[in-house]
């Protein structure tokens, strides 16, 4: 049985409601605009600046203009190699298989690599930068020696990856070794790697206590209102408390409080569950949250991870109903992912935190509002799939400019991004938009027919389904919000 990745794994389209596409609100707006338009009635176009409650100054850009480019244009080529402009160099800093200990072997690049724990990843996807003073201390200021924080986003599809990874190019048929397997797992996730400048040239550090990476087998802490849920509960985790790793992780920034944020974007493809596994299941709600997060009983998954034995780290991606309850198998292990992860880049020693105050969905990326003492904190999101929606979150606790440079960033972020209330957008085709609430207080959420909430714990795993509910705007793959 073949599972060859296909392109609709980056292309999910599980919104089927109703919910007025922001297609169809562009063709009434600009139907009003052909309208008015003799009397000079006609406004600005719909966009976020129109929703009521956005923080302005997002990113904190300074509003300027770019003039013209002072370079040469690149002449077009058919080489298969960088071409940058006259006067300017680029050169491989990072890449695929790079040792981050001083005791990995070199990166051959033959297929028989190893110890992918200790090694880049694949697939280098956003990234921040985190300075690093002359004596090793985090500063802001600092240009020439730093910790890059990235992401690993995906792999290379089997068959297709021969020149990196396996050996023989990979297995494309189930079952799937469980040797590649063991590799595909590691190279997935976060890198922290220290690099320094001379001025002239950059180089990474291999061997730099710095040095970190985050895969999909790394203990996580799950923070926010579905800490402790029946939803999260796993054989690996019957408290709900803890997870392991993060996957497909895509948009990357920076808090306010200097720690480093990552968005788990198209994970739902990396799992499998049986063909009868809606039938087991029988009435249970957890059914319409798998399918309204892209996963079908009996759809193949993306690498097949689930297919290469009976061993845990295998087990975990099969999300079948199997065991007694939640406690005894995997069923809930897809819950643990699609949130935004937190991490300190200057502590090794700290677990990545997953913010499930934030929602569960195909995040981007997360942007934070410029910061005002007195004020909440401010992030702007979107889930980056088909039909899906933008989303705002606003913090109960209220910005301390102390906390600029706080002794424990984690904790910051445990005091701005634990608590706070989440918000869907809608838009409308007068050019206006609103902020609908997700929570319990809003009462089309708390007698929903539409889907089972509870508490604030159903909201955050199941976020998708509370936008759907109160008829949140539907857009077309929301990327970086900003």
């Amino acid at each position: 049985m073949s599972f060859k990745a296909e392109s609709h794994f980056n292309n999910e389209d599980s919104n089927t409601t109703n919910n007025p596409g922001i297609d169809e609100i562009l063709e009434a707006r600009l139907s009003r605009r052909r309208l008015f338009k003799g009397a000079g009635l006609a406004g600005a176009a719909v966009g976020a600046s129109a929703l009521t409650g956005c923080a302005t100054g997002m990113g904190g850009g300074s509003g300027h203009s770019v003039g013209s480019l002072s370079f040469k244009a690149v002449a077009k080529h058919t080489s298969d190699k960088v071409v940058v402009p006259e006067g300017y160099t680029a050169q491989v800093l990072y890449a695929l298989g790079d040792p981050l200990t001083a005791s990995t072997p070199a990166f051959r690049n033959d297929g028989t690599d190893a110890d992918f724990g200790n090694r880049a990843g694949d697939h280098h996807d956003g990234m921040e930068w985190f300075g690093l003073d002359a004596q090793g201390r985090p500063s802001r200021s600092a240009a020439l020696r730093g910790l890059i924080a990235m992401n690993h986003e995906a792999t290379t599809d089997e068959k297709l990856s021969s020149f990196f990874l396996h050996a023989d190019g990979g297995t494309a048929t189930l079952p799937r070794p469980a040797a590649e397997v063991d590799k595909e797992l590691m190279i997935h996730g976060l890198s922290v790697v220290e690099v320094q400048s001379d001025g002239k040239r950059w180089a990474y550090q291999p061997d730099s206590p710095f040095n970190r990476r985050i895969t999909t087998m790394t203990e996580a802490a799950i923070h926010g209102p579905a800490r402790g849920s029946e939803h999260l509960v796993t054989r690996y985790d019957n408290t709900a408390t803890r997870a392991r790793g993060t996957l497909n992780n895509c948009g990357a920034g920076r808090t306010p409080w200097g720690s480093f944020v990552s968005g788990e974007e198209n994970w739902f493809g990396y799992f499998f569950r049986d063909a009868k596994d809606d039938e087991a299941r029988k009435n249970d709600k957890q059914v319409k949250g798998l399918v309204r997060y892209g996963r079908k009983a009996g759809a193949a998954s993306r690498h097949g991870w689930e297919s290469a034995g009976t061993a845990d780290q295998y087990a975990r991606w099969n999300n079948s109903a199997s065991g007694a309850s939640a406690k005894d198998d995997y069923r809930n292990e897809m819950n643990t992912f699609g949130y935004v992860v937190e991490l300190d880049p200057y502590d090794g020693r700290s677990l990545l935190r997953k913010r499930t105050a934030l929602g569960r969905m195909g995040h981007e990326n997360i942007t934070f509002a410029k910061v005002s003492p007195g004020q909440p904190v401010v992030a702007y999101m979107g889930d980056d799939a088909r039909g899906e929606y933008i989303y705002k979150f606003v913090s109960d606790a209220k910005w301390d400019a102390a906390d600029a440079e706080p002794a424990n960033r984690l904790a910051a972020g445990d005091k701005y991004l634990d608590k706070g209330t989440l918000y869907a957008a809608r838009f409308k085709s007068d050019g206006t938009g609103q902020w609908l609430e997700l929570s319990m207080d809003n009462p089309v959420i708390a007698g929903s027919s539409y889907f089972e909430f509870k508490d604030a714990a159903d909201i955050a795993v199941f976020t998708r389904l509370a936008a759907d509910a109160v008829g949140a705007t539907k857009m077309d793959r929301p990327e970086w919000a900003g």
